[in-house]
């Protein structure tokens, strides 16, 4: 067991943690935060997508060890930006959710894309989304909202 602190959607986190225990373990069954979902495990599918240090990853694939001293965001903070908030928008108004499995994980890549890149173009949308993996939306609605919000921002 080792201890280890973080920073999870704004809030600072002090929990103990076993060696192996993984991040998507840690956020749903710790946390109490089960937006973030878990579809395959060896993080092809994509729904496990969180943010940390700015980055997209899937949490199925970090050990909660490794995150000593980072900076998390779940779906859940989504609402708490303005930007997050545009984006759960125009997925609603444009079909972009669909069954909604995958959506946590759609919405945070899409959010890491737009933290990093304000004015993507359609080939670096489909880039960022590229490890999440969606049968019901074909991904047409998925772009089309994401080039929504970039509407509404520019």
């Amino acid at each position: 067991m080792k201890t280890i602190e973080l920073k999870v959607n704004g809030i600072r986190v002090s929990r103990e943690v076993s060696d192996n225990r993984r991040l998507v373990d840690f956020l749903r069954e710790d946390l109490r935060l089960t937006g973030t979902k878990e579809g395959c495990s060896v993080g092809e599918c994509g729904a496990c997508t969180i943010i940390m240090n700015g980055k997209a990853v899937c949490s199925c694939l970090v050990l909660a060890v490794q995150c000593e001293g980072a900076e998390i965001s779940t779906v859940e903070a989504l609402h708490h930006e303005p930007i997050g908030l545009k984006l759960q928008n125009a997925f609603v108004r444009h079909g972009g959710t669909q069954c909604g499995y995958c959506t946590p994980g759609i919405l945070m890549s899409s959010k890491a894309l737009l933290d990093s890149n304000p004015n993507p173009s359609d080939d670096e949308i489909c880039e960022a989304l590229e490890g999440n993996l969606c049968r019901c939306t074909g991904y047409h609605p998925v772009i089309k909202s994401i080039k929504a919000v970039l509407k509404s921002v520019g």
